[in-house]
């Protein structure tokens, strides 16, 4: 059996943590917590702008900006408590990541995915339970499987 050098180096037990610092981390997340939906606005209004120029010009860069923005989106908003924010935006990377062709992607299915993540953001629908919420989603979802199975 090897030596455990993990166990070394971080030391045997939790009891070795410092739980004020945990505490004093924890507090700057809850007061970090009012800045989260400025955060993900942002985000928002970064991911519209993308749409707007992807629908101008169908190329590459635009694709791949609507895309990382999808992507920032999908990992950060659970993050910031918009866990079905995250869930649209995955689908709407999956459809990226599906059909590679900037020309071949289906605006009108960008356009749902950008409109869902604005409307669950400006309602504020953090609760994962959200029946509309999950309907719209899985709705998009569907459709990203059809484009999917299409593209391949």
């Amino acid at each position: 059996m090897p030596p455990n050098m993990l166990k070394a180096k971080v030391g045997g037990s939790i009891g070795g943590l410092d739980m004020a610092a945990i505490k004093r981390a924890e507090a700057a997340v809850e007061t970090l917590k009012s800045d989260f939906a400025g955060w993900v606005g942002d985000d928002v209004e970064r991911l519209s702008a993308c749409r707007d120029r992807f629908a101008k010009k169908q190329d590459a860069a635009a694709r791949d900006d609507l895309f990382r923005a999808g992507h920032d989106i999908k990992g950060q908003a659970t993050t910031f408590e918009f866990p079905l924010v995250a869930r649209v935006a995955s689908s709407l990377c999956k459809l990226m990541d599906a059909v590679t062709a900037p020309g071949d992607v289906p605006l009108h299915l960008v356009d749902a995915h950008v409109s869902a993540i604005r409307i669950i953001f400006r309602d504020g629908i953090k609760d994962s339970s959200n029946r509309m919420a999950i309907e719209l989603a899985e709705e998009l979802e569907a459709r990203v499987v059809e484009t999917c199975e299409l593209a391949a």
